[in-house]
């Protein structure tokens, strides 16, 4: 099913892929439960907390949980002598990257409108199986590229069809769909920058020979020190630990534990088992909308979820 380095004998590959299947079952259900958990913590429409304050807890708690993992491996000697300016700038990249796409998020909801962006950031599929495939020297057979097209087809139908949309007064459906040739633009950076930190993190992951706790520590001192710096340079007036609750902190925890897992995938897997694990949550958020915020699926739910299943056939066939 997925490629895993130093597998043994068979009697070893049972139980081994056994802990990938639960791996990638756990990694679905908090992608896919991120977005509703957050509209749980909406107060009238707005989130009572600050998100940059959010995304830099989620760093910090990676990089200690990292630590913490490197401590309990007994590899903490492999720290002093893999710190090195060459070994350790390398990670900075990724961190870049991610802080710019999320502020790119926010900048192009100006351009659109938040359908048009969830149907055209699926090209960030595309994106990221291109530079894959040429960056990585990862060659796909012609039935894995089909699968790959059958996520982006199963992503826009989803974005667009799976919901029911709540009707205007004019009797309209709202949020009309719209978009400007420099929105369009911004989509395409955003799904490339994507696709490019992700294959470009694999690369790191799979290059260096450290423990994987050793790299994740490097990661999230850069995804800590960027993010805080993004945050205090708002200027914004709320207090950090402002409007958490409960459930913001349960979110933190779940975001904490998906890009620690997701590295695995990385270092062990491959990027487009990371796609795989993107599409398949879509699923899972649309059952949690429909169960947690009494959102209305439509027929045209399913369709995806026939999709997802037959391009997951295809490619790991």
């Amino acid at each position: 099913m997925i490629a895993v380095d130093n597998v043994g004998s068979s009697e070893a590959e049972s139980p081994l892929r056994r802990r990938w299947v639960l791996l990638l079952l756990l990694l679905v259900v908090i992608y896919g439960s991120h977005a509703p958990l957050i509209a749980l913590t909406k107060v009238d429409g707005h989130v009572p907390f600050s998100p940059s304050s959010c995304v830099v807890l989620i760093e910090f708690a990676k990089l200690l949980v990292s630590f913490a993992s490197l401590l309990a491996s007994g590899n903490l000697s492999a720290l002093k002598v893999s710190v090195s300016v060459m070994t350790v700038a390398p990670y900075a990249v990724p961190a870049v990257l991610y802080a710019f796409n999320n502020n790119l998020v926010v900048f192009m909801q100006a351009y659109m409108d938040p359908s048009s962006f969830q149907v055209l950031s699926n090209l960030k599929i595309v994106s990221t199986a291109l530079l894959y495939s040429s960056c990585l020297g990862k060659r796909l057979r012609r039935g894995q590229w089909l699968a790959l097209a059958m996520l982006v087809a199963a992503g826009v139908s989803h974005s667009y069809f799976g919901f029911d949309r709540e009707p205007s007064e004019e009797g309209e459906s709202t949020g009309r769909l719209h978009i400007t040739s420099w929105g369009l633009l911004l989509v395409l950076v955003y799904c490339f920058i994507s696709g490019l930190a992700a294959v470009y993190t694999e690369r790191v992951l799979k290059t260096q020979r450290l423990p994987l706790s050793l790299q994740n520590l490097f990661l999230y001192v850069f995804g800590v020190a960027i993010n805080l710096a993004s945050h205090l340079s708002g200027g914004g007036r709320q207090g950090f630990l402002e409007g958490f609750s409960t459930l913001v902190w349960l979110i933190i925890a779940g975001q904490a534990a998906n890009g620690l897992l997701m590295s695995v995938i990385m270092k062990h897997g491959t990027g487009i088992t990371r796609l795989f694990v993107i599409s398949s949550a879509m699923l899972v958020n649309g059952v949690l909308s429909w169960g947690l915020l009494g959102i209305q699926l439509t027929p045209y739910f399913l369709f995806p979820v026939v999709l997802i299943g037959w391009a997951v056939h295809l490619y790991y066939r």
